[in-house]
């Protein structure tokens, strides 16, 4: 089986609808796929209908979180969408995407870049709107050459000169609201230095030991040297080792199935959901 437990569509940050990302994970030869965007279940109903037999959708969301100032992702996989805790919460982080997006091109304009809510928005669609829309407008005005050279402290990484905060999680809450939603918790690319700040390795033995269930080692953002020592810690603290694209679609240079979750794990994860399940696909609007 060939896995893949992080990718992103147009609910949030992706370029692929949902759609499109289920129709190209069967194509790319994966089995299992998961959705997760930013801070939304928005995409879970047109994937799973478009679905086509042999591939199987994993519903999930990546949740923004903050702990002690440094910005972290929380995987969350097959937890129940409509609990109430956990849908309130996503929508105080979605909802505050907009403030936080303008005040961002705020300051871009303050720095001389020409860039307008309109263009971000017109790029956004109906995705949850967030920092490589803005960076997607970036490349447009020829400001950077690339999405990922917007993430820089010159531009909108954390601590950047057009950075802004928004609504974000603490983890250890985060944790908790997930797994009352009966849902399965990642560390989603705990050591991506070229993201900013990471979180040190003690703050992930605190959360393993509050209940987190596994770390993303296998992805792009991570050497050779930090997934061997990454895979070490998760030995550790008995958490379970995922890979996975990130993919975002033309945004992003990464691949579907370019890093994927050994068959083992993603059972494990399956056996430890008690919100949600893996979804077999029907075949879709589009037939297989």
């Amino acid at each position: 089986m060939r896995i893949d437990l992080h990718a992103h569509s147009t609910a949030s940050d992706g370029t692929d609808t949902p759609a499109e990302l289920v129709l190209g994970a069967a194509a790319a030869g994966l089995d299992v796929v998961a959705l997760t965007d930013h801070d939304t279940v928005g995409g879970y109903a047109e994937a799973i209908a478009a679905a086509p037999r042999g591939l199987t959708v994993v519903t999930g969301m990546e949740l923004s979180c903050r702990l002690d100032g440094i910005g972290m992702h929380l995987l969350a996989y097959l937890f129940d969408p409509e609990e109430p805790e956990l849908a309130r919460e996503r929508e105080l982080v979605r909802d505050d995407r907009t403030p936080r997006a303008q005040a961002m091109i705020g300051k871009l304009r303050a720095l001389g870049v020409d860039v307008t809510w309109e263009q971000v928005s017109r790029i956004a669609g109906s995705g949850s709107v967030g920092r490589p829309h803005i960076a997607t407008a970036l490349v447009e005005l020829g400001v950077v050459p690339t999405v990922s050279d917007a993430f820089t402290r010159d531009w909108l990484a954390d601590g950047g000169r057009a950075y802004a905060e928004k609504h974000e999680l603490d983890p250890f809450e985060a944790v908790r609201l997930v797994k009352a939603a009966g849902g399965v918790t990642v560390f989603a690319h705990p050591a991506a230095v070229k993201r900013g700040r990471c979180v040190p390795e003690t703050a992930i033995a605190d959360l393993a030991a509050a209940g987190l269930d596994g770390i993303e080692v296998d992805h792009m953002d991570h050497d050779a040297d930090t997934r061997a020592r990454l895979r070490a810690l998760a030995g550790e603290l008995d958490l379970l080792v995922t890979g996975s694209s990130d993919y975002h679609g033309s945004r992003k240079t990464c691949r579907l199935g370019e890093y994927t979750t050994d068959p083992e794990v993603y059972g494990e994860i399956t056996r430890r959901a008690t919100g949600a399940f893996p979804v077999p696909g029907t075949g879709g609007a589009a037939g297989a």
